[in-house]
């Protein structure tokens, strides 16, 4: 398992623990919080001794900067992870990381693209903790420059939605300026509705299809639609995240909420034996085998819906 990849499971399997280990028990065992606890921070603690540089490159094919999306999301997980268990040397590790980059994005504030600007959930948490104006400073330049541009075609694929959506509805909160919801919808809006011809949400089937290029006529090689599992959990943790940072009757709340009981809805019948999600989630066959990142997001996203109330613990 490569490197990135390790990170990216790290990160969830912490953002899922963290926020789900006061949720209501299921009808069947679950294991202790303390359990839990312990088997975040060993593989927490593997991947700080991995990385022990929090600057240092990211090498596969080529090298990459450490802030990119891959690194960002496991810096969301592990301040997750310190919202419950604060031991210093995560807050510090996290702050090294933004002080290694100088608390800028990749390619810089004028970047529009999501996945450059998901180191800023980070940001906007340790900017929280503690409000030095150099944590804010690169990922709010970087919205404000598309709040007040005219474009809203940016969010191609569906990733794009938790990589930026909850930096959006955080610094509408923090802010309360109105704007940065606004600019969201329409963002999202356009994903959901226009991109690839009709949008990248499908209302029957109550999932997302990849990216632009994987709507109809594209079909997965059983001939069904491409619902990546991977892809429909970031919606599911895009809507959660933006559920919980928005106050009730913030513009549009409404829509998110709607969209994640939809989905809610369609995912338990998708469901394996085995109690994962495949990669595909319609073709079981196509990368087949289980898939833990869509499925630790989608238990996730349902154990905080049964926290909320939103969701119905025995079903």
């Amino acid at each position: 398992m490569n490197n990135i990849k390790k990170g990216i499971i790290t990160a969830f399997c912490v953002v899922l623990g963290a926020l789900g280990t006061t949720a209501p028990a299921a009808a069947q065992q679950l294991p202790k919080k303390k359990a839990i606890l312990k088997t975040l921070t060993r593989a927490n603690d593997y991947f700080m001794r991995k990385w022990p540089d929090t600057g240092q490159e990211i090498v596969t094919n080529k090298a990459r900067p450490s802030n990119i999306w891959t690194r960002a999301v496991y810096y969301e997980g592990l301040l997750a992870l310190y919202g419950v268990d604060k031991q210093a040397r995560y807050y510090d590790y996290a702050v090294d990381w933004g002080q290694k980059h100088q608390w800028g994005l990749n390619r810089g504030i004028e970047t529009r693209n999501a996945d450059n600007q998901c180191a800023g959930q980070a940001y906007l948490a340790l900017y929280q903790l503690d409000p030095k104006p150099e944590r804010l400073h690169d990922i709010k330049a970087s919205i404000d420059l598309t709040v007040h541009s005219p474009g809203v075609d940016d969010w191609w694929w569906i990733d794009a939605l938790q990589m930026a959506m909850p930096i959006y509805a955080k610094l509408g909160v923090m802010t309360s300026d109105t704007a940065y919801y606004e600019k969201m919808y329409r963002m999202y809006s356009y994903a959901k509705t226009k991109h690839g011809g009709n949008g990248l949400y499908n209302p029957q089937d109550q999932l997302w299809w990849r990216d632009k290029d994987f709507v109809p006529p594209y079909r997965e090689p059983n001939g069904e639609d491409c619902y990546w599992g991977r892809g429909n959990g970031w919606v599911v943790a895009a809507m959660v995240r933006v559920l919980e940072i928005m106050p009730p009757g913030a513009p549009h709340r409404a829509e998110y909420e709607q969209m994640y009981l939809a989905m809610m809805k369609a995912l338990p019948p998708l469901q394996r034996p085995d109690g994962y999600w495949n990669v595909s989630l319609h073709d079981a066959n196509h990368f087949g085998g289980k898939e833990l990142t869509g499925t630790a997001l989608f238990t996730y996203g349902m154990a905080w819906g049964i926290r909320q109330g939103l969701l119905d613990k025995a079903t």
